[in-house]
């Protein structure tokens, strides 16, 4: 496994492997790798000959007052687990690479953003499809994995490939939790001990609205309105939102139906932590 800076060499080692006939994965992160990255490398691995991982800490989906210069970096640790998993390139590009100066071209979005973190966080995904959109021309994947914890920018990313006709499969794949149930994310390390027993509550939350859509109950008001009872119980917790949503749309529902998500943002201390389930009725 080699790490490449530039993007003419992940270039040409890709149109080395497309001419060999091969198939390529990415995995686009952010880095400080865990174990639910991991399952994206390793479904990569399976489906693809060669994987492609992306390691950068994209400045352009951080808002003026968010964690962009103390999200969590480990590029050694980052290398271990890929390799380790099997992946063939980490492509890890100083900002100055991807966005060279007088940078002014974006990808934006209507519609699906303007909902759940996209309220509260409104440049996030202009950044993220921009930056994922310049990883696909750069790295002209086969298949792209994302996963389901971050369920509105994997709905997002599949409009856009579809919208703007990118030739790559989007493969997304489960949330992997912790023993308790807490969402892996690299963003967990900002939990003191008690905040970390305190998030558990996400977790808990996620299951009672499964068990209330499994015994029957189809009223969306009701059972957010649970959820939130649940979490607010949790002094520690302070809800930034719990939403029922169209998952192919993002726009509110008030009867759980069709393809639904219900998704979740709470704050823990500095840690702003996700978690959600989908349901297919």
């Amino acid at each position: 496994m080699v790490i490449l800076k530039k993007i003419d060499e992940v270039r040409a080692q890709v149109k080395e492997w497309k001419k060999q006939g091969l198939t390529v994965g990415l995995v686009p992160t952010m880095g400080y790798l865990h174990e639910g990255h991991q399952s994206l490398i390793k479904k990569s691995v399976e489906q693809n000959d060669r994987t492609v991982v992306s390691v950068f800490v994209n400045p352009i989906q951080f808002g003026p007052n968010e964690d962009l210069e103390s999200y969590p970096r480990d590029l050694e640790a980052d290398a271990k687990l890929c390799e380790s998993t099997g992946a063939d390139i980490i492509f890890n590009p100083e900002p100055e690479e991807m966005y060279a100066d007088g940078f002014v071209s974006f990808i934006n979005m209507t519609g699906l953003p303007n909902a759940l973190c996209g309220l509260t966080r409104p440049i996030h995904f202009k950044g993220v499809c921009t930056v994922v959109g310049k990883l696909f021309n750069i790295v002209t994947p086969d298949r792209a994995y994302f996963g389901q914890k971050d369920a509105q920018q994997l709905a997002i990313i599949m409009r856009m490939v579809k919208d703007l006709n990118f030739d790559i499969e989007i493969v997304g794949c489960p949330i992997i939790r912790e023993a308790d149930g807490l969402a892996k994310s690299s963003r967990n390390i900002y939990l003191t001990p008690e905040e970390r027993k305190a998030a558990v509550v996400l977790s808990k939350a996620v299951k009672l609205g499964q068990d209330m859509i499994a015994d029957g109950e189809r009223d969306a008001a009701k059972i957010v309105g649970e959820m939130k009872k649940l979490i607010s119980a949790e002094p520690l917790a302070t809800i930034d939102y719990v939403e029922m949503v169209n998952m192919d749309t993002m726009q509110s529902i008030e009867k759980a139906e069709g393809h639904v998500l219900c998704a979740m943002a709470v704050k823990f201390g500095k840690a702003r932590l996700i978690d959600n389930f989908i349901a297919e009725l």
